[in-house]
């Protein structure tokens, strides 16, 4: 007898308020579930304080024990995690359970064009906080202030529920927005974006070419400190005598937000399955995780290159999952943040949305925003160019803003 469908994930409250809810997944296994399951908690908000894995190569067994909100959104949370498990209408072995490459149809990307006449502080993380609530996905955003003061934003975005070519859905998201905007708002419109969006979307000529050796560097930089990186280490060492038929990869590293996330999708980009897992936060606030894992043929990892490239990268991404610098453009101040992309294409979720809260907690207000993917040093890296008004910079030091913003996007 096959696993009912809606018993795929199972999401049990905490016996008292404040205990963590714990997500049960019980599915066919596929390379890079594990990567899925962890974005989409990300997405919405939550933090993992515990996890345990099991799979035999063909069925999983997971259960995440996870820290909320009291807006979260548990049911479509479920449905969610329950779109990303394979089919779950037979429990008999069948061969895409172990490789799965679905040729999917992109989404279709929107515009979201809207006039404001003027831009109060925080008005771009309330539209920001307004589209992930609507399950709208940011691709791109361009925003530009005219001479007289007037904004024109323009957000290239995507639906989840793929009904934003519906005049309800579009009329939803509109109503949305006038409620936040409300007398700033001037026009909004919807539609399918054309050529813009891939005029928006190609490469920034010019990254500043003072910071961006040391911001996207692939290694973590030697010295007793650094302006870019925590004052903790990150402890990686793989394994190959523990057990007969695994990799054994023990890490030992400062909790920070997504950070299964960032484990997961590194294993996933490496085309490594983990077979067992666990992790959890000790006494003194670190995270300990220990995975058995092998690669996509079934053989340890034996490679010393391998070996080593993994261990490099792995440390990398428990350290510095994503960069954030503050630099001078001439006479102008520019906030620089990048996040690494998966080889799916997948970019980070809730970037730019911890961007402008934490630039709204400075009280810092935005000239303009560029956002674009560059490869560098052979990888594909997510960019947001976020150009700050001058009168702000005046009281606000620039290592404070790059501290705040740091610390919003590693939950710190």
């Amino acid at each position: 007898m096959g696993i009912l469908y809606e018993d795929s994930v199972v999401i049990t409250s905490g016996e008292k308020q404040g205990d963590p809810h714990v997500i049960t997944v019980n599915c066919p296994d596929k390379t890079g579930l594990g990567c899925d399951l962890c974005r989409i908690i990300l997405l919405f908000g939550l933090s993992i304080s515990r996890g345990d894995f099991s799979t035999d190569g063909k069925w999983c067994y997971i259960v995440l024990w996870v820290v909320g909100k009291p807006t979260t959104r548990w049911p479509l949370l479920k449905k969610r995690l329950l779109e990303v498990c394979p089919s779950h209408f037979s429990t008999s072995g069948i061969r895409f359970y172990q490789q799965e490459k679905e040729i999917q149809k992109p989404p279709d990307v929107f515009l979201l064009k809207f006039w404001c006449s003027s831009h109060p502080k925080g008005l771009l993380h309330d539209v920001t906080e307004v589209l992930c609530e609507l399950e709208l996905t940011i691709r791109r955003v361009k925003v530009s202030t005219a001479p007289d003061g007037k904004m024109m934003d323009l957000f290239f975005i995507t639906d989840t529920r793929e009904l934003l070519h519906t005049r309800k859905r579009q009329e939803e998201t509109m109503h949305h927005l006038k409620m936040i905007l409300a007398d700033v708002l001037m026009s909004c419109e919807i539609e399918l974006a054309g050529p813009e969006f891939t005029a928006c979307s190609q490469r920034s000529p010019n990254l500043p070419s003072s910071i961006s050796e040391e911001l996207f560097s692939l290694e973590l930089p030697h010295g007793p400190s650094n302006r870019h990186l925590p004052s903790h280490s990150a402890v990686v060492s793989i394994d190959n005598s523990i057990s007969r038929s695994h990799t054994v990869i023990q890490l030992l590293c400062l909790d920070h937000k997504g950070l299964m996330y960032d484990i997961m999708r590194t294993l996933k980009d490496y085309n490594i399955q983990v077979s067992y897992g666990r992790f959890h936060l000790n006494s003194k606030g670190k995270c300990d995780i220990e995975l058995f894992t092998m690669q996509s043929d079934g053989c340890k990892i034996v490679d010393p290159n391998k070996k080593n490239a993994l261990c490099s990268r792995l440390r990398m991404e428990l350290t510095r999952p994503l960069r954030a610098a503050v630099v001078s453009r001439g006479p102008d101040t520019e906030l620089l943040v990048a996040n690494p992309v998966e080889l799916s294409g997948r970019g980070r979720p809730l970037v730019f949305h911890d961007i402008t809260l934490a630039l709204k907690q400075l009280n810092m207000s935005i000239f303009s925003v560029e956002i674009g993917r560059h490869m560098i040093h052979g990888r594909e890296w997510e960019v947001y160019r976020i150009l700050l008004d001058e009168g702000d910079i005046v009281w606000v030091q620039q290592n404070k803003i790059e501290e705040g913003v740091r610390n919003i996007l590693m939950g710190w």
